[in-house]
């Protein structure tokens, strides 16, 4: 009688667990073969999505450092060598971020005026390089060293460099007297600053995109290709504007070209070209080019 009763409670137990079937089911999940695959497509999408990953996180920590997006652009010419040349990869920053107390005001733009002063170098050269995008003007943003401040309606020929400027005084010299408040800036290759060459009108704190901190040489190759491929310039064709800096997100940036290669309007001639083998259409500056790369 008590056998029977054993039995019977025996065969009432629920079954026990089989470790091998959960472990079958947990092989099977997509997440498990998309972790483990070895080859095939589940591979390659692993692989992308670890290599878009990458990109983001670097991306996301190059933008809390630098502040601002693109945080690099790639040279396209060279209106601003023998500091930066075609293919170099520039890293910018939000123009207040690690500027020193003597910046100008609370634009953290160093002027070269200043920055002589002061001992502040950067590129080469006393004061800070600006990415600057005057509304004005169509095209990529320009990358320029920042000479010095004017206010608005400053008669700024005096203080101006005269082996900056075709000018005998203020009303022969653009923007002279100065139209608003802003920086005066030149290409370092070039032979005039940007607003005695109406490049750009004095450039407004506003207009700054970043200041140039760091340069690593040939990695903006790459993005110059690839925006070469993408927007290929017309054949025979010059838009008065070469190239110099590509930005490292997909933004534009352009600098100004070398005066030995380009077509610089003279304010008193403005048709008038400075030894340039491939010239634009009369009254253009020729500028350095530069676009955003990811």
């Amino acid at each position: 009688m008590n056998d029977d009763q054993g039995d019977a409670g025996a065969s009432d137990d629920p079954p026990r667990p089989n470790p091998d079937a959960s472990s079958t089911e947990s092989s099977d999940s997509p997440l498990h073969r998309l972790l483990n695959a070895q080859d095939g497509p589940l591979l390659f999408v692993r692989e992308l999505l670890v290599s878009v990953s990458a990109v983001l996180v670097l991306g996301l920590l190059l933008f809390a450092i630098a502040g601002v997006w693109p945080p690099m652009v790639a040279v396209e010419s060279g209106s601003m060598e023998p500091h930066m040349y075609r293919g170099d990869l520039v890293f910018i920053t939000e123009p207040d971020r690690f500027s020193p107390d003597y910046a100008f005001e609370d634009t953290g733009v160093v002027t070269v005026d200043v920055g002589s002063e002061e001992g502040y170098q950067s590129f080469g050269g006393a004061g800070s390089v600006v990415v600057y995008d005057p509304p004005s003007r169509l095209g990529s943003p320009i990358i320029h060293r920042a000479h010095f401040h004017v206010e608005e309606g400053e008669n700024w020929y005096d203080r101006a460099n005269p082996d900056y400027v075709s000018a005998d005084d203020c009303e022969e010299l653009s923007y002279c007297p100065a139209p608003h408040a802003g920086f005066i800036t030149k290409g370092d290759a070039n032979a005039r600053y940007d607003q005695a060459s109406r490049i750009a009108e004095p450039v407004r704190p506003e207009w700054i995109q970043g200041v140039a901190r760091l340069r690593i040489p040939f990695l903006g190759y790459v993005r110059l290709e690839l925006a070469g491929a993408i927007l290929p310039m017309p054949a025979g064709v010059e838009t008065g504007y070469s190239t110099t800096a590509t930005a490292a997100t997909g933004a534009t940036a352009t600098v100004p070209n070398s005066a030995t290669n380009a077509t610089t309007p003279d304010s008193t001639a403005p048709n008038t070209t400075t030894n340039s083998a491939a010239d634009g259409p009369p009254g253009f500056h020729s500028a350095n080019r530069a676009a955003g790369a990811a």
